[in-house]
């Protein structure tokens, strides 16, 4: 009888890892994966640091109702996802001009809209497995429409994050001291909103839309225990977010568990790891 080592079990996950990413299908989930992730990290920073975690609350309960309408109406979930959004994005924007004393709550209004809409129209889904992969996240069942859509969405998103670096970096530091340095602040805001629109509705397919926004604040919530400037934040974040949702990734695969749910338990694994080090540090 041969004994099977622990060395043994590790280069034997190894190998089947090996074997995965040499199908088709692994390789797109791996591009996709990590194309999401860098712009869920972009986005995210400042999310965090502007203290506008419910944004991506708001948004991801609203792309949830777009992935529900598109089952139901028979259509892309990706594309509905992302009409949706772009629609709360806009409704924002009508409420907060409609009730300028009172700007916050808009978010609020359109979160519990979007949550209504993705429960009723939930009950006329059929194929809760495809629906399940929406709300769990399934890389690996991406189609070539959503895969491409992903890519040019991302590459969107990472270009203007790019052009616009200075301007969010300037409105996230101090915003009353951009719009004195003549910075659009408004026009940058809507379009940061429309941008996080964008990135939460590509997520859907890859991370899932009830914890996509988990993936928006864990990377940067470890990234900020490690830096001390904005541009190294960015950085870290970037770093993590992909290193969750490739690791994420195989082992899911390798398990055969849901991929988004196993990307944010290991996101929240490695920043209670990241404070217990930094807390022991401190007492030496």
């Amino acid at each position: 009888m041969s004994i099977i080592t622990p060395i043994d079990s590790v280069c034997n996950i190894f190998t089947d890892l090996a074997h995965a990413l040499a199908y088709p299908f692994m390789q797109k989930a791996l591009i996709v994966s990590v194309a999401v992730s860098i712009i869920l990290a972009c986005i995210g920073v400042v999310i965090v640091l502007r203290r506008m975690s419910i944004l991506g609350e708001t948004l991801s309960h609203n792309a949830l109702a777009g992935v529900t309408l598109g089952l139901v109406l028979g259509l892309n979930p990706i594309l509905t996802a992302l009409i949706i959004s772009v629609a709360a994005v806009l409704l924002i924007e009508v409420l907060r001009r409609a009730m300028p004393r009172y700007a916050e709550i808009s978010t609020s209004i359109i979160l519990s809209a979007g949550l209504g809409v993705a429960a009723v129209a939930s009950a006329f889904v059929r194929g809760y497995s495809n629906f399940e992969g929406f709300l769990f996240g399934s890389p690996i069942a991406i189609s070539t429409l959503e895969f491409w859509l992903t890519l040019g969405l991302s590459a969107l998103v990472i270009v203007m994050s790019i052009v616009l670096y200075k301007e969010l970096f300037y409105i996230t530091l101090d915003e009353e001291a951009a719009k004195l340095a003549g910075i659009p602040v408004s026009g940058i805001n809507f379009v940061f909103m429309l941008l996080t629109a964008f990135t939460i509705s590509v997520a859907c397919r890859t991370v899932g839309a009830l914890i996509v926004a988990g993936l928006l604040v864990i990377p940067v919530a470890c990234a900020m225990h490690l830096s001390h400037s904005y541009k190294q934040t960015m950085i870290l974040s970037i770093v993590f977010s992909v290193s969750f949702s490739v690791v994420g990734l195989l082992l899911s695969y390798e398990l055969n568990i849901p991929t988004g749910g196993t990307i944010i338990l290991l996101g929240v694994v490695v920043l209670f790891v990241i404070l217990i080090v930094k807390q022991a540090v401190r007492r030496r």
